[in-house]
């Protein structure tokens, strides 16, 4: 028995079909710009967050530089002579 009929038998009404529209209703940022202001606070927030890994992949190569490599012997540092 299908779902419609067993519903049917039970004197359920129809299923609902819960798809909704998955557009963004936010309002445009400019008229002129396909840009919602929930795009552009999303767009903040990704922003800040690839920030703060671009700052600790720096720190990393930093420290790879001027300590880990010198001590493992695959290059010498310039001042240190």
């Amino acid at each position: 028995m299908g779902e419609a009929k067993r519903r049917k038998t039970l004197g359920l009404p129809p299923k609902v079909n819960n798809t909704k529209n998955r557009f963004d209703e936010s309002p445009r940022l400019f008229e002129w710009l396909p840009l919602t202001i929930n795009q552009r606070d999303s767009l903040i927030k990704f922003s800040i967050k690839a920030s703060w890994f671009g700052i600790g992949g720096l720190v990393i190569l930093w420290i790879v530089v001027r300590f880990i490599g010198p001590a493992a012997g695959w290059w010498t540092l310039a001042d240190s002579l």
